[in-house]
């Protein structure tokens, strides 16, 4: 008999939704579709390229998403961070 140790699954209390997992696929690999980014959310998710920011932004906050797919997570959170110092900065007039 081998001592194998068990693996424990982590417990989620909520999952993420079909379209979650669709919206992370989709910016897992983007540029892969032709065109421009903001045709290619209208035409996959049906919404305006404002409205799937606002729902990425939302989605990638939830600790859902990150056990889903912590690296992509993490990316787009420094990328989020990083584009709100440079607003801060450019309001404060200062160059980053």
């Amino acid at each position: 008999m081998s001592a194998t140790p068990a693996r424990h699954e982590p417990v989620v209390t909520s999952e993420l939704s079909d379209r979650d997992r669709e919206i992370l696929d989709f910016e897992r690999q983007w540029w892969k579709f032709a065109g421009a980014k903001e045709a290619a959310v209208r035409e996959k998710f049906d919404m305006s390229g404002t409205r799937y920011y606002q729902v990425l932004n939302a989605l990638i906050d939830r600790p859902e998403a990150l056990e889903a797919d912590p690296l992509l997570v993490r990316r787009l959170r420094r990328l989020r961070a990083a584009r709100q110092r440079q607003r801060s900065a450019r309001r404060l007039g200062f160059e980053i």
